[in-house]
C-alpha cells in the first residue's frame, strides 16, 4: 500500500467491527445479527483493505442475480468511500475487481453456478478469503464445497466468513455452530480458530434517527426478536406447513401461473412463476424476481422473458393501476386481482389444499414461507386469525398467481 493515504478510514468503521472484524484472522468467522446492524458494510470495508494487503477474496450468494445489487455494489461503494478508485479496475462484464497495484482480486459468483466456483482462480496467487453473504440461504453442502476452495500456498492465513440475519433454530448453521454453547445475550466469542460476532442496529452508529425510529416501530414479537435483537427464532403459528424444497425441472410443465406484488423502495418488487398439478394437488414454485429499487421499465423485460412466448396472464396487486397499464402497453397481459374482505384468508385456504414444492433457487420464497405467520394478541399472547403483514411479498404474489384457479374453484367460469 505504499504511496496510498487512508486518512480517516478508522472513523468510517463502526467500533465493534473495527475491533472484531477488520483485524480478525480466525479461519471460520460468523458475523450475524439484526437488520441494519452494518454487517455487510463492515465486511465490504475489510475486503477492500485486505485486497490492498495482497489477499484474494471470493464473494458468494445463493444466486448470481442477487450479487450485483448487493455485495458488488457495496464493495464498489467502499472503494469510493476510501478514495481508492484510481487503484482498482472494476469490471462489470465478468464481475471482478482487480487492484492495479498488486493484481489481487475480488471475485463474485453465485452458488447457482457450481461448476464455475469449482474452477475459479484469481489472477495472481490463490484464494485466501471466502465471504458467504446471506449464508442462511446456502446449504451445508454449499458451505463444504466452498471450504474446499481455500487451498494452495499463501503467506496469509485463510478465512471463510458467513454473514446473515438469523432465522429459525432448525437451520444447519444453528445446529452446527450455535446449538449447545451459544447464548443470545452474548455478542462475541472465539475459540479454536473460530469466532462468532453478533450485532444489532444499536451497534451501527451511522444510522439516522429516521432509520432507528422505523426499526423500533416493529411490533411483532418474532420480528422484534430476530430482526431487531438478532436472536435465532422459534416461530409458532406458521401459516403454511404444506411445503418442501426439492430440485425439479423448471421447464417441464405445459402451463404456468404468474403473480406480481409491487414494490420499489422499502419493499421489493416480487414476481413469481409457478406451475400447478391439479390432479396431484401440487404447486411447483419455479422462479422468483425479488429486488428493491427497480422501476417498471426494468421489471417489464424481466417479466416478459417468462411470459412473452406463451401470452400468459400475470395477476397483480390491483393497488397500482398505473403500473398495470404500463405493463399492458409494453406487451405483458397484466391484470389486477379482485381484493376485498376475506380475500387473503380465502387465498390462503385455497393454497393450503396443495403440496407446495419449491425449487432451491427460490431462496427469498423459502425465507418468506417459513416465517409467514399469524398475529398474536399483544395483551393475551393468543393467536388471532390475521396474517402478520410484513416480509410477505412473494406470499402475496403466490396468492395472486392462482386468481383464475380460485375463481373457477369458487364457481365462476368467466375471468372478469
Amino acid at each position: 500500500m505504499e504511496g496510498i493515504t487512508l486518512t480517516g478510514v478508522v472513523n468510517r468503521i463502526a467500533p465493534i467491527y473495527l475491533e472484531n472484524v477488520i483485524v480478525n484472522y480466525n479461519a471460520l468467522q460468523i458475523i450475524y445479527g439484526g437488520s441494519s446492524s452494518g454487517k455487510s458494510f463492515a465486511i465490504a470495508q475489510r475486503v477492500v483493505l485486505d485486497t490492498l494487503k495482497g489477499r484474494n477474496t471470493l464473494v458468494v450468494r445463493k444466486t448470481s442475480n442477487s450479487l450485483k445489487s448487493s455485495c458488488f455494489n457495496e464493495i464498489v461503494s467502499k472503494i469510493s468511500d476510501f478514495n481508492l478508485i484510481p487503484y482498482f479496475k472494476i469490471s462489470l462484464s465478468d464481475f471482478t475487481i482487480t487492484c492495479t497495484l498488486n493484481r489481487k482480486q475480488i471475485l463474485f459468483k453465485g452458488l447457482d453456478d457450481v461448476e464455475k466456483i469449482k474452477s475459479i482462480k484469481p489472477l495472481d496467487g490463490v484464494l485466501t478469503d471466502i465471504w458467504i453473504e446471506e449464508a442462511t440461504q446456502a446449504s451445508y453442502d454449499d458451505y463444504k464445497l466452498l471450504d474446499k476452495r481455500l487451498r494452495g500456498l499463501s503467506k496469509f492465513k485463510k478465512r471463510i466468513t458467513l454473514s446473515f440475519n438469523p432465522i429459525l433454530k432448525t437451520h444447519w448453521i444453528y445446529k452446527n455452530f450455535f446449538q449447545g454453547f451459544w447464548q443470545d445475550d452474548k455478542n462475541f466469542m472465539q475459540n479454536d480458530n473460530f469466532s462468532i460476532l453478533k450485532t444489532t442496529y444499536r451497534d451501527n452508529n451511522f444510522l439516522t434517527s429516521d432509520d432507528i425510529q422505523r426499526l423500533e416501530g416493529e411490533t411483532d414479537p418474532y420480528y422484534r426478536s430476530v430482526y431487531l435483537d438478532g436472536n435465532w427464532g422459534i416461530l409458532e403459528d406458521t401459516i403454511y406447513n404444506n411445503w418442501k424444497v426439492q430440485d425439479f425441472d423448471k421447464e417441464s410443465f405445459e402451463h404456468y401461473r404468474f403473480g406480481i406484488d409491487w414494490g420499489f423502495a422499502d419493499d421489493p418488487f416480487a414476481f413469481i412463476r409457478i406451475a400447478l398439478d391439479l390432479k396431484r394437488m401440487q404447486i411447483f414454485v419455479c422462479d422468483e424476481i425479488y429486488q428493491t429499487g427497480l422501476l417498471n421499465d426494468a421489471t417489464i423485460p424481466l417479466v416478459r422473458n417468462y411470459t412473452a412466448s406463451i401470452g400468459a396472464i400475470v395477476w397483480c396487486d390491483s393497488a397500482e393501476p398505473k403500473s398495470i397499464h404500463e405493463f399492458v402497453v409494453n406487451g405483458v397481459d397484466a391484470r389486477g386481482v379482485k381484493k376485498g374482505a376475506g380475500s387473503v384468508a380465502e387465498g390462503i385456504n385455497f393454497l393450503k389444499r396443495f403440496e407446495i414444492i419449491i425449487h432451491p433457487s427460490c431462496q427469498n420464497f423459502i425465507t418468506e414461507i417459513e416465517q409467514y405467520h399469524y398475529k398474536k394478541d399483544a395483551k393475551t399472547g393468543e393467536t388471532i386469525p390475521e396474517v402478520f403483514d410484513k416480509y410477505d411479498h412473494l406470499m402475496d404474489a403466490m396468492r395472486y398467481s392462482v386468481e383464475s384457479d380460485m375463481l373457477m374453484s369458487f364457481g365462476f367460469h368467466e375471468i372478469l
